[in-house]
């Protein structure tokens, strides 16, 4: 396959995919209250339904090397669509709360196969000089579906149930897919299963472990606290549904510059000092966010944790790069992730669920304040590999 300088058209085309792919993961978020009214359950089993999810998406990662290795990375990401497309449409149909996390389960472990093949793609269709920006066009469809998720969900609820809902963007992901598949460009390549010698190396030292605990922090206070944001905003704030979706996509759009802030302080100060800021300053606003409550100060906290949750994600990636040899790199990143996201996006919102039937959602993000200021005492385990391969 012949590479382009920076081919806009194709990158974008991978990245439509990747966004309705993150949209389908984050989609029940803003229907929570309509979806606990329906089903009659309470906070703590309405936040566990994003745990079927990241365990679907854990397992969907996982096997994605031996489904490109079959199928090629383009046709892998066609597939992940397809298969979201009618995980959403059965979804739909669920009639009982176990039938829901069964769909759920599916819908996360389709998407789970996408992003090792999207960023194969993407890296395959342009110069490797190329590659951050192309990259970072990539990444505009999780912050995109962050902002939007709320938007089109209340949009979809003046027209549609919430299963209508998830029933359209199915509908959108199956003709993407399909599109994609006649059309697509890029990743011809078959992928690669994973070593056992190699995954051995990897899960014998402490890097993976302090990695993946790390993201799962970093993950909590990102997808976590905002899948649960709607319900504790209507729940306990009194907001109408549309007032706070609103409030939730505007506390997003503020993300995307200070993505490019802790680029910045990665390069000024080094990922694991720019990780240790990041860290501190999420989980002061977490705090704030769970003892605080005030008709004015409450929404400005809401906008201000999201703004700052971020701040992990370039220092994280690049302490991960950083701190392990090249040939163990995308592993331990894969590795990482699938942690962060089965205890970040999973287990977090179910804990800040149960905590609201307990006591209050205020709890919840307390103790996930707590957490995220302690977390840095995790880099302290790190020091002697990132010092081996020249981190600051």
């Amino acid at each position: 396959m012949a590479r382009f300088p920076f081919p806009v058209g194709p990158v974008l085309f991978v990245t439509a995919i990747f966004y309705l792919n993150f949209a389908a993961r984050v989609i029940l978020a803003p229907l929570l209250p309509v979806v606990e009214t329906e089903l009659s359950i309470g906070h703590g089993t309405a936040g566990s339904l994003f745990f079927f999810i990241q365990i679907g998406y854990a397992a969907g990662l996982m096997a994605s090397g031996l489904v490109a290795l079959r199928l090629t990375y383009r046709r892998t990401i066609a597939v992940s669509s397809l298969f979201v497309g009618a995980a959403l449409l059965v979804t739909s149909q669920a009639e009982s709360l176990v039938g829901l996390r069964l769909g759920l389960l599916g819908i996360g472990t389709a998407a789970g196969l996408y992003l090792p093949a999207g960023i194969a793609t993407v890296t395959d269709l342009t110069e490797e000089r190329h590659w951050g920006k192309a990259l970072a066009l990539h990444e505009i469809a999780p912050n995109l579906g962050f902002i939007t998720a709320p938007l089109v969900a209340e949009f979809a609820l003046k027209l549609v149930s919430w299963r209508g809902a998830l029933a359209l963007l199915g509908v959108c992901s199956l003709l993407v897919g399909v599109a994609f598949g006649l059309w697509g460009r890029g990743g011809e390549r078959r992928g690669e299963a994973p070593r056992p010698d190699i995954l051995g190396r990897m899960l014998a030292g402490p890097s993976v472990w302090v990695a993946g605990l790390l993201f799962s922090v970093g993950i909590g206070g990102g997808m976590g606290i905002f899948t649960m944001l709607t319900l504790f905003m209507v729940s306990d704030l009194g907001l109408s549904r549309g007032w706070a979706n609103a409030l939730t996509s505007l506390s997003r759009t503020l993300a995307v510059p200070m993505l490019l802030v802790a680029g910045w302080l990665t390069d000024r100060l080094g990922p694991r000092r720019a990780l240790a800021v990041g860290l501190s300053i999420t989980g002061a606003a977490t705090l704030s966010l769970g003892m605080i409550r005030h008709p004015v100060g409450t929404p400005v906290l809401v906008l201000l944790q999201a703004a700052t949750a971020v701040f992990f994600f370039p220092p994280g990636f690049a302490l991960v790069s950083a701190s392990l040899p090249l040939e163990l790199r995308a592993l331990g990143i894969s590795l990482a992730t699938t942690m962060g996201s089965l205890l970040g996006g999973g287990a977090v919102p179910s804990a800040i669920g149960f905590a609201a039937e307990m006591h209050s959602f205020g709890l919840g993000f307390v103790l996930m304040g707590l957490l995220t200021l302690a977390s840095p005492l995790l880099l302290r385990l790190e020091t002697r590999n990132c010092s081996r391969n020249n981190v600051d």
